[in-house]
């Protein structure tokens, strides 16, 4: 089943408050996704933590209900 855009969006945006997120479908199946998230808690964090963040938010949605995320994370300028 696949997970929408607005729910991979709420759900980091919920576990990283202040977070700034796009949500792009790669495939316009609602499987593949690609997300940019900007996120003050990333600062001071190595990218691989920035990452491990992010994952941690979808809740162990990743390989199930989400096939497949492109993750790219950056801080606040």
């Amino acid at each position: 089943m696949a997970m929408p855009a607005s729910e991979i969006e709420r759900l980091i945006k919920d576990a990283l408050p202040g977070s700034e997120v796009t949500i792009t479908d790669l495939a316009g199946d609602g499987d593949h996704y690609a997300a940019h998230v900007v996120a003050p808690q990333f600062a001071g964090k190595m990218r691989v933590a920035q990452h491990k963040m992010v994952y941690e938010a979808l809740g162990g949605r990743m390989g199930g209900e989400l096939h497949a995320l492109q993750l790219t994370t950056a801080i606040p300028n």
